[in-house]
């Protein structure tokens, strides 16, 4: 049986970047485990032609957090990336308009303004009543029927789940905080007010994809790095994968829902990890333009009449390449139209805030902590944390391991 100190499930962001953290401290009794030969996860880059496609939709450089974008400009320099203000559009009533919708009002029909202003005024938020529990009446509440019905519930019922009624609220500062008094003074100006969403302000590489910092990454491991391995049980008690690999500590950044065969973990807790939800996409590589011009980094469609949720323009953020990939639920990809000129199925994709999954994420990572296993990432901790976010969270964990 191989025996490390460290053995890491998964070569995504996070799994990578605390691998590389750990050799950055001189630690080097680890081993990372991933499924695929080639690493990235969900930011993982293949190619059509020199065009890259990003498999698991569209992933950027958030430049928050300048740790971060400090330590990936490790392994691919900052020369060979570009700086983008983030430009993201909505196709509605036949038109663009900007996003956040509640920002760009100003460029619908003035009937139109009317109409959502009037709704957005008498919204719960504005009228003092308390904060919903549930996703799709914080949505009510907070930006007035005529954009839930139009807007907001259609996107998250095409991107998320039909059952939206499911979802909580603690997660949703990943929205734009638009008021009321920004939305009229939007109108007044006809220019944005708010909060900006994330990704504001991002990087992207000039001619490869983001996964390629990834793919170095993987290389700096060397054979620290064990590709083609899918992990398909986990005895909790004794530390031990798949029946060959244990070691002092397990680091999770898979999703819990994947490994099929748990031993050593009570029954509760199994339970409780068929509660957790999750939605899978399909990315669709288009080659050519699109047949409209469009200056949009990537755009939202809200509309059934449409089987994907968004568009990246490829072309627009990675100015070397052409084409255009579009992001679609998978319960919705028998809906789409015409060949791709690549695809790609990621089952998790989106893990799903649920109301109960608070409780059981605590309780399921202070159980699996008590037996040396900690959970880490989008998929170990199961937020919907981007790329930037698992990375920093990856650093610390580094430095409290190490």
């Amino acid at each position: 049986m191989t025996k490390k100190k460290y053995l890491i499930l998964g070569g995504g962001p996070s799994g990578l970047t605390l691998a590389n953290k750990l050799l950055d401290k001189g630690e080097e009794d680890f081993l990372l485990i991933e499924k695929e030969d080639r690493a990235g996860g969900l930011c993982r880059t293949e190619y059509v032609g020199s065009n890259p496609v990003d498999i698991g939709g569209g992933h950027i450089l958030d430049v928050r957090s300048e740790r971060v974008c400090e330590y990936m400009f490790r392994f691919l320099p900052r020369e060979k990336w570009n700086s983008f203000d983030r430009d993201s559009k909505i196709w509605f009533k036949d038109q663009f308009m900007g996003s956040p919708f509640e920002s760009h009002i100003w460029q619908l029909p003035v009937e139109d303004q009317v109409r959502y202003i009037k709704s957005v005024a008498i919204a719960g938020c504005n009228l003092g009543t308390p904060k919903p529990e549930k996703f799709v009446d914080w949505i009510r509440w907070k930006l007035g029927d005529e954009i839930a019905e139009n807007y907001m519930l259609p996107y998250n019922r095409k991107m998320f789940t039909s059952n939206l009624d499911s979802l909580g609220t603690y997660w949703l500062e990943k929205l734009p905080d638009v008021s009321f008094e920004d939305t009229l003074m939007s109108c007044l100006e006809r220019r944005f007010y708010g909060k900006h969403p994330g990704h504001a302000r991002f990087y992207y590489p000039d001619k490869e994809g983001y996964g390629d910092a990834f793919l170095a990454m993987q290389e700096r491991l060397g054979d620290r790095y064990l590709g083609g391995v899918r992990v398909t049980s986990l005895d909790v008690e004794n530390r031990i994968v798949n029946g060959e690999f244990t070691a002092d500590n397990i680091i999770v950044t898979i999703p819990w829902t994947d490994i099929k065969e748990y031993k050593g973990l009570e029954d509760g807790y199994l339970d409780d990890m068929g509660r957790l939800k999750y939605s899978g996409i399909r990315v669709d590589y288009h080659l050519e333009k699109l047949p409209f011009e469009t200056g949009a980094h990537w755009i939202y469609y809200p509309q059934e009449s449409y089987a994907y949720h968004r568009i990246l323009v490829l072309y627009n953020f990675s100015p070397k390449s052409t084409g255009y990939w579009t992001e679609t639920n998978l319960e919705r990809v028998d809906l789409l139209e015409g060949k791709a000129d690549l695809s790609y199925k990621n089952t998790y994709a989106y893990p799903h805030n649920t109301l109960d999954k608070p409780r059981i994420m605590k309780d399921l990572l202070a159980r699996m902590e008590k037996d040396g296993v900690i959970g880490l990432g989008r998929w170990g901790e199961w937020q919907h944390y981007n790329s930037d976010v698992v990375m920093e969270k990856a650093m610390d964990l580094a430095e409290k391991l190490a």
